[in-house]
């Protein structure tokens, strides 16, 4: 009998300070990570890239800040769709959110399965209650997701070893922030071990986590007023050191298209 062959989809919606979400599918079971736009929007942006918000399974939610959780209460209520959730998240943003359609606690270190596909959550360094970061593994693929942190730690070193796809935050040009409008105390926030990696920082981190799987690496979270596509992209391209890695860039109007690993 032939064995049905499974690819792991993913698809940025949106990335960036106003607003983020991640669709990643294995062709049965589909999940948002984050939903940090308008209900709408969201399915208007799954529907430009050919994909269905009735077919969802599940949200997880990474920290309670609301580029990240706008539209879940929203869609949870539309779709009827579980939200997995740490207690810490769910308390600092409950009123925000409003009704769940369900909740779906989970706690950091623990992993939990969505369908057929399993979820790691892990600890990550910023300012929120008790954020996470994201490995989805299905069908002996693995997808790796850290934003939003503004240190990498060896914990998320480890987490994101030997994935075929990565989403990895790149948020700013050191020289554009330290030039750029923002007051000095945000400038520290988004440098500190709370804030948000440079594309230096994903760099570094990218040199770390090479290996011969690694098909894909998407560049998230670009800050738009201290960092460019093209700069991030250069920084990072360096890191790769030849290997044959698809780099792609998300950009908060239009995420990043669909990718694809068998």
């Amino acid at each position: 009998m032939r064995r049905e062959k499974f690819r792991l989809s993913v698809c940025v919606l949106a990335s960036g300070s106003r607003g983020n979400a991640t669709y990643v599918s294995d062709g049965r079971t589909s999940i948002l990570i984050d939903a940090g736009l308008s209900g709408k929007e969201i399915q208007r942006r799954m529907s430009a890239n050919g994909l269905d918000p009735k077919q969802l399974d599940a949200i997880l939610v990474s920290h309670e800040h609301a580029d990240h959780i706008q539209g879940v209460g929203v869609l949870s209520r539309r779709f009827d769709l579980p939200v997995h959730i740490n207690d810490a998240t769910l308390q600092a943003c409950e009123n925000t959110v409003g009704r769940l359609a369900r909740v779906r606690p989970f706690v950091c270190g623990e992993s939990f399965p969505v369908g057929e596909l399993n979820i790691h959550p892990f600890s990550i360094s910023h300012d929120a209650e008790d954020p996470a970061g994201f490995t989805i593994t299905g069908h002996g693929v693995k997808i790796g997701m850290a934003t939003d942190l503004g240190v990498v730690t060896g914990m998320v070193r480890t987490h994101l070893e030997a994935c075929d796809l990565l989403v990895l935050e790149a948020n700013h040009d050191p020289q554009m922030l330290i030039d750029g409008p923002y007051p000095w105390p945000l400038k520290q926030r988004i440098r500190g071990r709370s804030g948000h990696l440079s594309n230096e920082d994903a760099a570094l981190l990218l040199t770390e986590l090479l290996h011969a799987r690694l098909q894909h690496v998407v560049l998230a979270h670009l800050s738009e007023a201290n960092n460019t596509s093209q700069k991030a992209h250069a920084a990072v391209s360096r890191a790769l050191n030849g290997n044959a890695i698809q780099l792609h860039v998300a950009s908060q109007a239009e995420g990043c298209g669909l990718l694809t690993i068998d």
